[in-house]
């Protein structure tokens, strides 16, 4: 029994934001239960768990059941007797009277936990639209399960009992088809979720998973009907709207409202305020506030800015704090981790990034929020949804409505066609996630299939509710605003308005081209007209496509980077070309595609790597080797003595011999200070070698990648070089239009052709013999550079010779007289773990000795940041 109380303690720690305001335990034999508590209804009394008053009940659940005062009354009629003012016993008095038929009573949203002692039965139960998280994973069998369950995935695996392991079918299907939360199965193997309406059963006979309520059927029967589209149709919506969000204000907590500017979040925000204009008095409206306080997510300058609608919201009520937040693409790079974290599965975009935001500002001053998702789902608020509907009219043969409809929304559906237009006409390169993806993946999946409802406008919604669309806003609702310890509540996701519209004719949800026509009609004279007739749906997102361009560096380097290359998901040249055409508007790419490889990516480091202890990392000293490295060598006849020198972060502003020259000095200041080794050194002649990068980044010759722009002969001809994880060298369009630039396009062809002409005779380097040594230098970003290395690409140190000349006089300038006396000069040289070449020189030895000194790379591949070296012949 202890035992279970510390595994169910561990589970429920790392959920403490869910529930800051308690928790509670409760272990019995073979089933343990444990809640956090977030108080919201009866703060006094509702802790959890709640027994039956007999004790053989037992319950804890997350969420509200909006219409508990009800019940209760219904309940109260029936004899029961209550001891809170909980929805929680409303709950165990509801099971206890109508056995498993009262979850269908609820309305609301939930996920329950009930152990029943007098039947021997454990329930598992999730709302009707899953609104609330039940993850869980079978340790045992079917007959004889072991299940361990929570509302987060991290407590699954906080317990110690359950393997992280990706979920490959899934995130095919999240790459391929940008969907997820389609089905039961998470980005984790083995980690499945209880769908929405659906619960599960344990008892002598096994396990046994089935929905509780039939309402999928039911609007399904509902869409059938066609009541004709009325005055009083729009009236009874807009009292049931009202209605429910007014269940939505139970609370004895502060109650705030998302504000993003669009119709849906606008229409709940100036309903309430309404509501406190009527009746400021009532229970439910008291949870507002003397004022009410709306939350909104805005970016100046962008092109998704919504400030204007929120303003015009603003102006159009009274009593009201409206509170702006604004997120940035630097503060998006500082919360990416927990960010990835909170979401716990890779999500489609970015765009929940910017409710995060604003419940990470809004926990400061309310506990509920109250926002317009799922309006969209339920009366067709994206534009895709107009296409279904003109393919069921055409379907149908109502050739007139069709043809009206389409001239009426082609302002709509121009919007949406507009960008395909502008790719074609600009004849962009195409790219799709199939060449991004490793061949074996693609192989693997590749029956893989996703098929949607496109031409039923009423079924397809259906699909969406439950399926392709809603469950994964659902979630984001859910792990942005628990993760600040808010519940958020979601009024137009109420089983009986949802039942309402599908009862109505198409024309409640689209009409005259305008979709959520009867939210439109129904909002008339309280919302302002710029809102209530907005055309361009942006909804709380972030202006993602710019954050790219901004950040792109640092997605880059991960694209680059060697985890990233060993994937058995990705084609990593393909992503990093694909990304390189991103960047400079050369494909017809954008930061969806490339957000849901991130997100891949960021997800697999954050829980399915293994985390290595971070280990303090002494600074390597002048007279060390780099990590895995020897300080001598045998080239020739001699041994060699290298001492790599760490430098600062070398950049475009630094000048040659004024950067160098004072970590040469303080070199041999060092050295004198080492009596030992300074002995040894004594009368030994040395030399100083010189990385050609910083050399070409202090003369200007390093370009970040997206300051480039290759032309069509750099796109063609890189494709044919062979590209490595040590260097990409000409296989980017990026060096290889520095190439172009560097010797002329006719060279580089000729080159090219003697290069292919040298493959076929066995002849290899003749690309590189014609063209020049320059030429070879030109590297492109590699992951194990350090920044801004790894996004940059550059030509050839201009003059080397001349700079190691140059170099050579300076040092012989500065230093002490003992150590120029066996100073034989300086060495520009390209190295890597590939290979080396001696680019220019000050001294006499022959270019094959002097790379055979650096034949182990002593400089190090990655973040050494070791650009120098003194080598003294011992």
């Amino acid at each position: 029994l202890e035992q279970n109380k510390h595994l169910l303690k561990k589970m429920n720690d790392v959920m403490s934001h869910r529930g800051p305001d308690g928790e509670g335990f409760y272990c019995d034999g073979k089933i343990g239960l444990a809640h956090r508590r977030l108080a919201i209804l009866d703060r006094a009394h509702g802790d959890q768990p709640m027994y039956s008053e007999d004790k053989k009940i037992v319950v804890i659940y997350n969420g509200e059941i909006y219409n508990y005062k009800a019940l209760r009354s219904e309940l109260e009629d029936k004899g029961r007797v209550f001891k809170t003012n909980s929805d929680t016993e409303v709950i165990l008095h509801a099971y206890a009277v109508w056995g498993e038929d009262c979850f269908d009573k609820f309305n609301g949203m939930f996920a329950i936990a009930l152990n029943d002692t007098i039947k021997n039965k454990f329930y598992l139960i999730r709302d009707h639209f899953g609104i609330k998280p039940l993850y869980y994973v079978n340790l045992g069998t079917i007959k004889n399960p072991k299940i361990l369950f929570a509302s987060e995935i991290k407590s699954l695996f906080a317990s110690g009992m359950v393997d992280k392991q990706p979920n490959d079918r899934i995130i095919y299907r999240y790459l391929k088809f940008r969907i997820h939360d389609d089905n039961d199965e998470t980005f984790f193997d083995e980690v499945y979720r209880l769908g929405s309406g659906e619960m599960m059963i344990i008892d002598s006979k096994g396990l046994e998973i089935k929905p509780f309520t039939n309402l999928k059927n039911e609007l399904n029967k509902l869409a059938n009907k066609d009541e004709t589209y009325s005055k009083e149709t729009i009236i009874d919506y807009k009292n049931r709207l009202i209605e429910a969000v007014k269940l939505r204000l139970q609370s004895e907590v502060p109650v705030g409202t998302s504000l993003s500017g669009g119709l849906d979040s606008s229409t709940v925000a100036v309903i309430i305020n309404q509501l406190m204009q009527k009746d400021s008095a009532s229970s439910e409206v008291g949870s507002v506030g003397p004022k009410q306080n709306t939350f909104s997510a805005i970016f100046p300058n962008a092109e998704n800015n919504e400030e204007n609608y929120v303003e015009d919201v603003l102006n159009s009520v009274s009593k009201v704090s409206g509170h702006k937040i604004e997120p940035s693409a630097d503060q998006f790079i500082k919360d990416l981790s927990d960010f990835v974290k909170t979401q716990e599965e890779p999500i489609i975009s970015t765009g929940p990034y910017a409710q995060y935001c604003v419940m990470k500002y809004a926990k400061d001053y309310v506990t509920v929020l109250l926002d317009g998702q799922g309006a969209d789902e339920i009366m067709a608020g994206y534009t895709p949804y107009y296409f279904v509907y003109l393919r069921q009219l055409r379907a149908n043969g109502q050739w007139f409505k069709f043809a009206k409809e389409s001239l009426l929304a082609s302002d709509v559906i121009f919007r949406l066609l507009r960008f395909r237009l502008k790719d074609k006409l600009l004849m962009k390169e195409k790219v799709s996630i199939e060449q991004l993806m490793s061949g074996s993946f693609k192989k693997q999946f590749n029956k893989e299939k996703f098929v949607i409802n496109n031409h039923n406008l009423k079924q397809r919604l259906i699909e969406d509710i439950f399926y392709n669309s809603l469950p994964s806003l659902l979630r984001y609702e859910d792990k942005n605003t628990m993760r600040f310890s808010i519940e958020g509540r979601v009024p137009f996701i109420d089983k009986e308005l949802m039942q309402f519209v599908f009862a109505q004719s198409d024309e409640a949800i689209i009409k005259n081209s305008w979709n959520k026509r009867i939210l439109r009609d129904s909002m008339k004279g309280l919302l302002p007209d710029s809102v209530r007739q907005r055309r361009n749906k942006i909804g709380f997102t972030t202006p993602e496509g710019e954050w790219f361009l901004r950040l792109k560096n640092r997605f880059y380097a991960i694209f680059m980077s060697m985890e990233f290359s060993n994937r058995p998901y990705f084609n990593q040249p393909e992503v990093a070309k694909a990304f390189e055409g991103f960047i400079s508007g050369s494909n017809n790419s954008n930061s969806l595609l490339f957000w849901r490889i991130l997100n891949v990516e960021l997800w697999l480091r954050e829980f399915i790597d293994e985390k290595k202890p971070e280990v303090e990392h002494k600074p390597k000293g002048d007279l060390e080797a780099n990590p895995d490295k020897n300080l001598d060598i045998k080239a020739g006849q001699s041994t060699y003595r290298r001492f790599p020198i760490v430098t600062h972060q070398i950049s475009a502003d630094d000048s040659i011999n004024d950067t160098i020259l004072p970590y040469v000095k303080n070199f041999f200041d060092k050295l004198s200070d080492d009596k030992k080794m300074s002995q040894q050194l004594t009368n030994s002649p040395w030399q100083l070698f010189v990385s050609e990068k910083i050399i070409a980044l202090m003369q200007g010759r390093s370009y970040f990648i997206w300051d480039i722009e290759p032309g069509w002969w750099a796109k063609q001809l890189s494709r044919f070089v062979t590209k490595t994880p040590y260097g990409i060298g000409l296989g980017s369009p990026f060096t290889m239009q520095l190439a172009i630039k560097q010797v002329g396009l006719p060279k580089i062809i000729y080159a090219s052709i003697g290069g292919v002409i040298g493959k076929m005779v066995g002849k290899r380097g003749m690309f590189y013999n014609l063209v020049g040594e320059d030429i070879r230098a030109i590297d492109g970003p590699t992951e194990y550079s350090v920044y801004p290395s790894n996004v940059s690409a550059k030509l050839a140190p201009e003059n080397p010779s001349g700079v190691a000349k140059s170099l050579e006089k300076a040092i012989r300038q500065c230093l002490d007289k003992k150590h120029v006396n066996n100073f034989e000069g300086v060495v520009v040289i390209d190295s890597n773990d590939l290979g080396r070449n001696v680019l220019g020189k000050s001294v006499q030895d022959d270019n094959k000795l002097l790379e055979s000194i650096f034949a182990d790379n002593p400089l190090g591949q990655g973040e050494e940041k070791t650009p120098l070296a003194v080598v003294f012949k011992v």
